[in-house]
């Protein structure tokens, strides 16, 4: 099946905000095997929008549009859609009622253009957004399917595996009867290694296809195995995933939707130990991903942000005479930070960062991107430097990243020798 990616919206051709939905879109309609015909992206304009449907339709037996579908004036992709076919409009009193009472549960007040939401072309068929207000629908042409949903990103991700693909899988039935996909998640190794290393491994299966997707900072190699009898198929995919995982077990992390952060709260909560975490240079940004897992008060007693040397002595107690002696970006500072606030937070763990993100602040000693990782149990201290050649904000996610792999790390070996 040939797809097609409709993006629309002023914001994405006047550079405000990227394009994520038809990278998004693409790499799952690749995990389908679904070849994708072309993308485009065109502003909020009536010409454009029909424009880019009828070359789309050309090219592909199914498109899909995201954007254009919120209450405002310069949302015009259904009336474009329908006056490029032709068709009449209507209000879906259903879908004018369900988003009505959301407003209401969320005590936001009603104003009249909102009800340009339930509004749809004469044959389409509505599609439910469960967390937004505008719905999507489909609506078939002289043979070829047209998907529209909303542009939010956040809504694309959820209703694009939970309603789209499924409804696609059924307008293009392919012999092919048992499909199984698996996310393998790597960290600490550049995409051209992770590609060079699976070359060299005999992946040569029965319906299997590979897929490589770099995530910033991470890199995933998603498999997709499709076959016409249920056993073999998943026998294939555990035999491809062994395979794979046997060349790159040092980097691998997780699989599917797991994440750094969701695997260290497990292990965490599994193992009863809590932690404390100290950020400099990141800004609470691990506290943040840590905090973002349900039940992470469970194991997470504080995190402290310490940008000051003042706040470094008042806060965890590192000793003046080491930021005198050797510097806020230090390894002696960033154990002092880690132990210090391990012992503010009574916890068995601290973890602390503390580093250069630039643009300035660097020395030819200490140049933007220095950055130091510690760890703390109350017995040992561990410290990892790194230079990173990012700017401020990467810099800042790697920092986190590292940090976070440290320390699963440090859990998988404490919980293997309990």
């Amino acid at each position: 099946m040939n797809v097609g990616i409709l993006t629309i919206g002023d914001e994405l051709t006047s550079g405000m905000i990227q394009d994520t939905n038809s990278a998004y879109i693409s790499a799952e309609c690749n995990d389908e095997r679904w070849r994708i015909a072309a993308m485009m992206s065109v502003g909020d304009d009536g010409r454009a929008i029909r424009g880019g449907l009828e070359y789309l339709i050309g090219l592909s037996d199914a498109v899909i549009v995201t954007g254009g579908l919120g209450p405002t004036a310069d949302d015009k992709t259904t009336a474009s859609i329908a006056d490029a076919f032709d068709l009449g409009l209507y209000t879906d009193e259903s879908v004018l009622n369900e988003i009505k009472a959301r407003f209401e549960r969320f005590r936001i007040k009603w104003t009249e253009n909102n009800t340009k939401q339930a509004i749809f072309p004469d044959g389409a068929v509505v599609i439910d957004n469960p967390i937004g207000t505008a719905w999507g629908y489909s609506l078939k042409r002289n043979g070829k399917l047209i998907v529209v949903i909303p542009g939010v990103p956040a809504e694309v991700k959820r209703m694009f595996p939970e309603s789209i693909i499924p409804l696609l899988r059924k307008e293009f039935k392919e012999p092919v009867r048992y499909s199984f996909k698996r996310r393998i998640k790597l960290f600490g190794i550049a995409e051209a290694k992770v590609d060079e290393t699976v070359s060299e491994i005999d992946l040569d299966l029965p319906g299997i296809s590979l897929g490589f997707y770099p995530r910033f900072p991470e890199n995933h190699i998603v498999i997709t195995v499709r076959g016409d009898d249920e056993e073999t198929a998943r026998r294939t995919i555990d035999l491809a995933q062994t395979r794979i995982v046997e060349r790159l077990e040092k980097y691998v992390f997780g699989y599917d939707d797991e994440t750094l952060e969701s695997i260290i709260a497990s292990m965490l909560m599994e193992s009863g130990l809590t932690i404390s975490v100290a950020e400099s240079c990141t800004g609470g940004l691990i506290t943040d991903r840590l905090t973002n897992v349900p039940g992470s008060s469970m194991f997470l007693d504080r995190g402290v942000v310490v940008y000051s040397n003042v706040s470094k002595t008042e806060l965890l107690g590192v000793p003046m005479a080491i930021l005198e002696t050797f510097g806020a970006v230090s390894e002696e500072t960033a154990v002092s930070m880690a132990d210090g606030v391990r012992k503010s937070g009574k916890t068995d763990i601290g973890l602390a960062v503390t580093g250069i993100a630039g643009p300035t602040g660097g020395t030819e000693e200490k140049p933007v991107g220095t950055v130091y990782i510690a760890l703390s149990d109350g017995g040992a201290s561990v410290c990892r430097k790194y230079l990173f050649r990012w700017g401020r904000r990467r810099i800042k996610e790697l920092t986190s990243q590292w940090a976070l792999e440290i320390l699963r790390r440090f859990l998988v070996e404490r919980l293997r020798h309990d």
